[in-house]
């Protein structure tokens, strides 16, 4: 397995390949960058195909988590960790004892939350042998209501206020009623934006690969099961991916036929190339890194200790950041992952001036 010339290494400064035989542990931590702090990033939970699907998701997932940080205003690095393996079959709390100390071993240079396939107890869990955990901390939500330190509700919301930001940009209307919506991914963040988007009158089209996730939202909000191969090509006004990354693809974008693709999936562009084929058949792409740092947000003010106002007007400037971004695409020309990629290294670079540091060039997010 090649690393410093695999196509996704971006000068990352650290990357561990962690082990533990006794409990089955197999897993990756890599740290991007933390010029302006400590890496956070989610640890991921996922029965990868191969030892190389996992190291090029956690390369691009930590490298994107540089970005969201930097592109939120955030003092924070950007880090990812993944552990190969099925969550619903082969997670036990030994094996989760096993990351948590190998996540002590690095003396906080990497921070782990709750990503796909881990939860608030699970991160509890690892907490037993390391510090250097995040969103597990109760507390008063965004939202007046009791968090248990999942970030998930605030990605939703995030993704929510982003979406919205797409929609008034490309369609010219602030109402949802009757936007026609089709989401991939139904599990903890997809599951939220749905009732978010219900509960502003748009019509939903879900798929997930977990049978639960999707007859939930059939329940709940009278959504419209799809089966996961069509989710994308729908005849609908937004696409939002909401599961794993890399699904704006050669395949997919030209069976595209929604306007705007805005979703909280991590990494949607299988390529960056794929920034630049979007915007030539016009389709609005709402970035992820700037779509869904609603979490990364909370998390945040978790460790800071900011309040519940605090959170919400921060994450509430996700539409503000997006629409900048929409604008400056439609006055360049240029594609919305590209000005996205330029705004984030212009608040990379003010950062670092403000706080005396030399800064480096960030490569393309991807």
């Amino acid at each position: 397995m090649n690393v410093f010339s695999h196509p996704e290494f971006d000068h990352h400064e650290h990357l561990s390949f962690v082990c533990d035989a006794e409990t089955g542990l197999k897993g990756i931590i890599a740290i991007h960058n933390t010029s302006r702090g400590a890496a956070l990033g989610g640890c991921r939970m996922f029965p990868y195909a191969s030892d190389e699907e996992a190291l090029r998701d956690v390369l691009r997932l930590s490298r994107g988590m540089t970005y969201k940080s930097a592109l939120a205003n955030l003092d924070l690095g950007g880090g990812k960790s993944v552990i190969i393996g099925d969550p619903r079959k082969h997670k036990t709390e030994a094996l989760l004892e096993a990351m948590g100390r190998h996540l002590e071993s690095l003396g906080g240079q990497y921070i782990a939350a709750e990503d796909s396939g881990t939860s608030v107890p699970d991160l509890k869990v690892m907490g037993r042998h390391t510090r250097h955990v995040a969103g597990v901390t109760t507390r008063t939500g965004f939202d007046g209501q009791p968090s248990t330190g999942d970030p998930s509700p605030v990605t939703a919301y995030g993704t929510f206020i982003g979406l919205k930001a797409a929609v008034k940009h490309k369609l010219g209307t602030d109402n949802l009623t009757g936007l026609k919506v089709a989401i991939q991914g139904i599990g903890n963040v997809g599951y939220r934006l749905a009732r978010y988007l219900k509960e502003a009158g748009a019509e939903l089209w879900v798929t997930d690969i977990h049978a639960d996730n999707l007859q939930r939202a059939v329940d709940e909000f009278d959504a419209t099961p799809v089966g996961s191969d069509d989710i994308l090509s729908l005849p609908v006004d937004v696409v939002a991916p909401c599961a794993m990354g890399a699904v704006l693809n050669d395949q997919s974008i030209p069976a595209i036929r929604a306007a705007i693709v805005a979703g909280a999936a991590n990494n949607l562009l299988d390529r960056p190339e794929h920034d630049a084929a979007l915007k030539h058949r016009g389709i609005l792409y709402a970035p992820d890194f700037a779509i869904n740092a609603g979490g990364i947000i909370d998390v945040f003010y978790e460790r800071t200790g900011g309040s519940p106002e605090q959170i919400r007007a921060h994450v509430d400037t996700i539409g503000d950041t997006l629409t900048e971004i929409f604008q400056r695409s439609d006055r360049t020309g240029l594609p919305t992952g590209e000005i996205a990629n330029e705004l984030t290294e212009e608040r990379f670079r003010k950062h670092a001036a403000g706080a005396g540091l030399a800064s480096r060039r960030l490569a393309c997010a991807g």
